[in-house]
C-alpha cells in the first residue's frame, strides 16, 4: 500500500513506516503532521485510486521525528584577472517524519 502525496511544490511516494525528509516548518518533535493534497492511493494489486488532481475524502498521518539539515553546498564566484573571489556555503534545513497511516 502506497500513496504519492504533494508537499510544498514536491511530490513524494510515501509507505507506511517509511522516514521522509521534508521542507522546514516549526512543528515539536513527537506532533502529528497530516497531508491532505493526496494524488493518488494503490491499496494492492489492480486497487489503484487516481485522483483529479485529489482523492476525495484521502489523507496521509505522519509523526515527526525532529530537525534534520541537509548536506553543505558551497557557491563559488571568481572573475579571472580582477583579483575578485568569492566563496559561501548553505545548508537546507529539514523535518524528518515518519508516515503512520495512509486513509
Amino acid at each position: 500500500m502506497y500513496a504519492i502525496i504533494s508537499d510544498g511544490g514536491h511530490q513524494y511516494k510515501v509507505e507506511e513506516g517509511q522516514f521522509l525528509e521534508i521542507d522546514f516548518r516549526t512543528l515539536e518533535a513527537g506532533s502529528e503532521l497530516t497531508f491532505d493534497k493526496v494524488l493518488a492511493v494503490s491499496k494492492g494489486e489492480g486497487d489503484f485510486k487516481l485522483g483529479t488532481p485529489t482523492v476525495d475524502g484521502a489523507k496521509v498521518t505522519a509523526k515527526v521525528i525532529g530537525e534534520t539539515k541537509g548536506d553543505k553546498i558551497y557557491v563559488q564566484k571568481f572573475r579571472r584577472r580582477k583579483n575578485s573571489k568569492r566563496r559561501t556555503g548553505h545548508r537546507q534545513k529539514y523535518v524528518k517524519v515518519q508516515i503512520s497511516s495512509i486513509a
